[in-house]
């Protein structure tokens, strides 16, 4: 784990990372500082071994490339309960892609998160939609985020994206949650540092919301 921020604040931002993430932190936080009023927050970057299997709850079939996805979310989520989030502050999940998905997905399964940042969530996952209907999250403020042209891809599956953000929302809206949803130019590889930086910025301006 590697902190970037405030390393003292009580308000930690935990953001699951590869390696490709990782080489972005310092300018996620630098953009963060810029869009945000307070540099009262740390973001404690968490890696995470395997994209395809750790951060999702359940297994389902390759959509893109050969490579499928597991049930590796439950155990992720575990070692973030035993290990990041164990003392007195306010945690909040937050992710890019299937990260975002893990933290949407980790927010009806723990009351230990203020809050969830979810910039270009893979909410496309088979059998996603169907979960998040029947389990509220268990957080009163969720930031949602999309890519104008996420939705405009060829493949049948992940071009279900932007109908099932939109239908999130109102979910998520129908059951009390403070809630935004920005969308961004560009497709789903576009300034992914800038877009979770612009959730954190989101969070923190409506804590006491």
């Amino acid at each position: 784990m590697e902190l970037y921020g405030n390393k003292a604040s009580r308000r930690w931002f935990i953001q699951l990372v590869d390696e490709h993430d990782r080489g972005l932190m310092e300018s996620e936080l630098a953009a963060a500082l810029e869009m945000a009023d307070t540099d009262d927050f740390c973001i404690a970057a968490v890696p995470v071994n395997s994209w395809n299997q750790d951060l999702t709850p359940w297994p389902a079939d390759p959509v893109f490339g050969k490579e499928g996805f597991g049930d590796g979310a439950a155990a992720t989520l575990a070692r973030l309960l035993d290990e990041v989030m164990t003392e007195d502050r306010e945690y909040y999940l937050c992710g890019y892609s299937l990260a975002g998905l893990f933290a949407l997905w980790a927010a009806p399964q723990t009351d230990r998160l203020a809050g969830v940042v979810a910039a270009s969530p893979s909410v496309w996952y088979p059998g996603w939609m169907d979960f998040v209907r029947e389990h509220p999250l268990r957080v009163n403020k969720a930031y949602l985020s999309l890519g104008t042209k996420e939705e405009k891809t060829r493949n049948p599956v992940m071009a279900t994206v932007g109908d099932c953000i939109r239908e999130l929302e109102q979910v998520l809206v129908s059951a009390g949650l403070t809630c935004q949803l920005d969308w961004n130019p560009g497709n789903h590889f576009v300034d992914s540092d800038r877009r979770t930086a612009r959730g954190i910025a989101w969070m923190l301006e409506n804590l006491d919301e």
